[in-house]
């Protein structure tokens, strides 16, 4: 799907938003769910099975998100420590419900062989409002970076920093949607000032590797995993999938840590963002959150049958 260039509706094109123009940003966006209903509650659930550790707290103009991590109950010093993040962009909404899928469903199965850190819900104030920033029209994936402009990031980063050096895996559940082209890729391009350049989504589920750290193998077993549930994306003419060459079936690679992008804030040997399409025909809601469970569930197996030695 593609777009046609257009001017934004806030700012002067060619002249980067400053604090009126973020704030008309800030007086159009609306709540359209509930993070306490949707995410909250789940969690609370999770209390009787888990242990869940509140790691931030956001308030934005009195309007207060918790943020939670849900852990492990039997938590050894011993394990390998498997990472999963979802709801970094809050309106992709398999990645929030997908990281809770996986632990209402799947996280039990590995008691005794690894310690699950889930943080399934990064940007609760996004997900409230189906937006990629949070309320100062930040990022918070392309802020995960020492001073972090983005208190969602650096809250995410104070969690993982006693840990870095323990992780083995880290899977960080994403979708690409319709929006990206008709309201997020625009916003950036006047927030910045910049011209927006059109470009297209394409249809199926897809991988981001870590061009400083490749793990091709890892990449695969997970876009084997998710075939099964969903579709893989395919190369554009140009080979590429927005944007970027396409490496293998399903798979590109961006600089993780240099782009501040959350996959790249544990160090560990196997990392990787997840993509989705919820807007094709040919996938369901339900079909997005199991292709998100499918992969972390892929992740881990991965990563524990191939333990650093």
């Amino acid at each position: 799907m593609t777009h046609p260039a257009a001017f934004y509706p806030i700012g002067t094109p060619g002249v980067p938003w400053g604090e009126a123009e973020k704030a008309e940003w800030l007086s159009r966006q609306v709540r359209h769910r509930s993070y306490a209903d949707d995410v909250l509650a789940l969690i609370e659930r999770f209390r009787e099975r888990f242990e869940v550790e509140e790691y931030g707290r956001l308030d934005y103009a009195g309007e207060v998100y918790p943020l939670y991590a849900i852990r492990s109950p039997d938590w050894r010093d011993d394990l390998p420590v498997m990472l999963v993040t979802g709801g970094v962009h809050g309106y992709e909404t398999s990645g929030v419900h997908g990281a809770l899928q996986f632990v209402a469903r799947h996280a039990g199965d590995y008691e005794g062989r690894a310690n699950l850190l889930v943080a399934p819900c990064v940007s609760p104030w996004a997900y409230e409002r189906i937006h990629r920033w949070n309320a100062h029209a930040i990022d918070p994936n392309r802020s995960f970076r020492e001073d972090s402009p983005a208190e969602e990031s650096a809250a995410l980063l104070r969690l993982v920093a006693p840990l870095r050096g323990r992780f083995a895996m880290h899977i960080d559940l994403h979708e690409t949607t319709d929006s990206d082209e008709s309201e997020f890729r625009p916003a950036l391009a006047a927030r910045d000032g910049k011209p927006y350049e059109p470009g297209g989504i394409p249809d199926g589920f897809y991988l981001v590797d870590d061009s400083d750290n490749p793990q091709p193998a890892f990449q695969q077993a997970v876009i084997a995993a998710v075939e099964q549930v969903t579709h893989i994306a395919p190369a554009d003419a140009n080979g590429r999938i927005i944007g970027s060459p396409v490496v293998a079936h399903g798979v590109i690679r961006y600089p993780l840590q240099a782009l501040g992008l959350c996959a790249g804030i544990t160090g560990a040997r196997f990392t990787t963002t997840t993509e989705v399409y919820p807007d094709s025909p040919r996938a369901t809601p339900q079909q997005c959150n199991d292709a998100q469970v499918a992969a972390v569930r892929a992740a881990i197996d991965h990563a524990l049958a191939h333990p650093a030695g």
